[in-house]
């Protein structure tokens, strides 16, 4: 079976962890990351988890999961040892058409999660459908030494030029052209030295509009 790989927007959506160990500590983190308004179901936290429950950073059931917990979600994580609870969620979850990952458990799952690797807004995703994990995983740390975060402070400023083109009212072929021509090869170095007198006075040269790179 072949995965449809999407990026999806969590934010503000209510979003469930049913486990409270080291998997779902991961899995919730990466929720809050994105903006997901989080409830964790389980009896039990790690202390990571009891710090931010302690900020308010989400809102914690202190029970083990029961029927009708899945009522309003938009994503469930299925993060624990217990079959019987697995099976449950999963039920729950496909009568309620509602998107569903159970740690190491494939077979339960309507999406799995990708090793991801990000740098800034850039997200690089690799999957193995589901068949090794582990690889996933090399896979990524591989690309983490490849791409630093001068990759993110590029996007942060191909983001800003791509605006302020599109607001000029080209055709799609001119912008092509334009982007093509302002992520000239020496972009990459200049963003990774910070040299942002040389990147404004390139995009000037190509555009001819001074372009507010509003880098972090």
């Amino acid at each position: 079976m072949h995965y449809f790989p999407v990026n999806l927007d969590i934010s503000n959506r209510l979003c469930i962890v049913i486990g409270g160990g080291p998997v779902a500590e991961r899995k919730s983190i990466s929720l809050l990351e994105c903006g997901a308004r989080l409830r964790i179901i389980s009896p039990d936290l790690t202390a990571e988890l009891a710090v931010l429950r302690e900020a308010g950073k989400f809102q914690w059931q202190n029970r083990v999961y029961k029927h009708g917990d899945l009522e309003g979600a938009f994503l469930v994580i299925a993060a624990t040892d217990d079959q019987e609870v697995q099976k449950a969620v999963f039920a729950e979850a496909e009568a309620k058409n509602i998107l569903l990952n159970v740690a190491d458990a494939p077979q339960w799952c309507n999406f799995i999660l990708p090793a991801s690797l990000r740098r800034g807004d850039l997200a690089i995703s690799i999957s193995t459908g589901g068949k090794s994990p582990a690889l996933a995983r090399r896979l990524r740390q591989e690309l983490e030494e490849q791409f630093g975060d001068e990759y993110g402070l590029l996007l942060d400023i191909m983001g800003n030029v791509r605006q302020t083109i599109l607001e000029q009212g080209n055709s799609h072929e001119d912008n092509k052209k334009i982007f093509n021509a302002v992520l000239s090869s020496d972009m990459l170095t200049w963003a990774s030295n910070k040299e942002w007198g040389k990147i404004a006075k390139h995009i000037q040269a190509v555009t001819g509009m001074d372009v507010e790179l509003s880098v972090k």
